[in-house]
């Protein structure tokens, strides 16, 4: 049966995109190589990271949402996006052998007049110089004549209601200016505002500078943390102080390491290092060891060795209020802290099951009791059913990485 749209991919980039289309009324399928999330869609069940919830997949499917590891599917849209996983791969390069599946997959099936997009995050010239070739040379066609081709970099923030697809802009940058207007006629019907890049590469780079400046900023302000508890100096204050500067300020705030699905470039191509955002992934990757050494500080200052000791870490996701543990500091912490000799459980409201090192962490089921059990209770992530002012009160010494308890109540990072 035809359809509107193809989302190639049905993970944190694809499903958002495929319940936004698919919310505009946009006659939606949804591909995937891999039968189990197309499964469990299909089933109505919500993906394992919490990014949607089951009443929204249900929603999606009695929209007309139709979940497919059918690649014959592919040849009966108007438009596909490309929304698959770009992991680092060998020397911290992009793993592009997803992009490179779903091209092939597409370029077999690809009719004239079609529209291509690319929301997978690649470095620069990748649309032009990777994924045209395998379309042109899968399907016969050629970019700019016979399909359009264009690139959109993903801007999602999981769990973040006021920014959704219709209320972020969407940056587009197409191979020809026809393939541009192409492309801003699809985003059109999903978003208030299309902002057109001058071509493909322009918009990859996007995607480039939004990334690395999160990453930056965050090195910078975990820097200060570090800083600041050496001089006594309330860092939150000090940010709370500087975010009422009306310009040239933007507030970060410090934590425990970085995690999410945005992974910083510091190397474009073989002879671009970007050396400000290789310092600031050296900065960030150590977090993790700081907030050891303050535990071993903080419980040693109290008597007690890190070895024998009973340690409980509260949130192990990469954000709060949602279920998706990509690239979340909690693991390396869980690890350094069994090398030390210290007994390890954990509470998180979203995860049920968390292995480290393929072995089963034990999970507290009453957060208050096992904070008063243990010797130090670590705040990995601010969920909002914590209750801090009596979880503070109930832990015996606690270590606050988010500075969200009340002044005074726990130790903070």
């Amino acid at each position: 049966m035809p359809a509107d749209l193809a989302v190639i991919g049905l993970g944190h980039l694809g499903l958002p995109l495929a319940q936004a289309a698919t919310a505009a009324g946009i006659d939606t399928i949804g591909y995937d190589t891999d039968p189990r999330p197309v499964a469990e869609l299909a089933a109505g069940r919500p993906p394992v990271d919490g990014s949607l919830t089951a009443s929204e997949i249900r929603r999606m499917l009695s929209g007309g949402f139709r979940p497919t590891t059918n690649p014959a599917e592919l040849g009966r849209v108007r438009t596909a996006v490309i929304c698959t996983p770009v992991p680092l791969g060998t020397h911290r390069a992009p793993d592009l052998t997803a992009v490179a599946e779903a091209a092939r997959a597409l370029a077999a099936r690809l009719r004239p007049n079609t529209t291509v997009l690319l929301e997978s995050p690649v470095h620069p010239g990748t649309t032009e110089q990777f994924l045209l070739p395998l379309l042109e040379g899968g399907s016969g066609l050629r970019a700019g004549r016979d399909f359009h081709l264009a690139y959109s970099p993903s801007r999602l923030d999981p769990g973040n209601r006021a920014h959704g697809y219709a209320h972020t802009p969407k940056v587009i940058g197409g191979l020809t200016p026809a393939c541009t207007e192409s492309a801003a006629a699809f985003y059109g019907r999903l978003t208030d505002k299309v902002v057109r890049a001058r071509g493909t590469r322009e918009a990859e780079t996007v995607k480039v500078l939004e990334t690395n400046f999160r990453h930056v900023n965050i090195a910078l302000v975990n820097e200060m943390a570090v800083l600041c508890h050496e001089l006594g100096v309330d860092l939150w204050d000090v940010i709370r102080c500087a975010e009422t500067k009306p310009f040239g300020f933007q507030a970060f705030r410090p934590g425990p390491g970085v995690g999410g699905h945005g992974v910083p470039v510091d190397t474009i191509g073989p002879h671009r290092p970007l050396r400000l955002v290789e310092l600031a992934g050296q900065v960030n990757e150590r977090m993790p060891q700081y907030v050891i050494q303050r535990c071993a500080t903080l419980l040693n200052e109290h008597g007690k060795s890190a070895r024998g000791a009973r340690v409980l870490l509260l949130g192990i996701t990469y954000k709060p209020d949602l279920a998706d543990q990509e690239g979340s500091p909690a693991t390396e912490i869980a690890r350094r802290l069994m090398d030390m000799g210290a007994v390890v459980s954990y509470h998180d409201p979203y995860v049920a099951d968390w292995r480290v090192r393929d072995l089963p962490v034990p999970r507290a089921d009453s957060l208050y009791e096992a904070a008063a059990a243990a010797d130090l209770t670590v705040l990995l992530q601010h969920h909002r059913t914590y209750d801090l002012q009596g979880l503070a009160v109930k832990a015996q010494l606690l270590l606050d990485t988010r500075g969200v308890t009340p002044a005074g109540a726990a130790h903070r990072l």
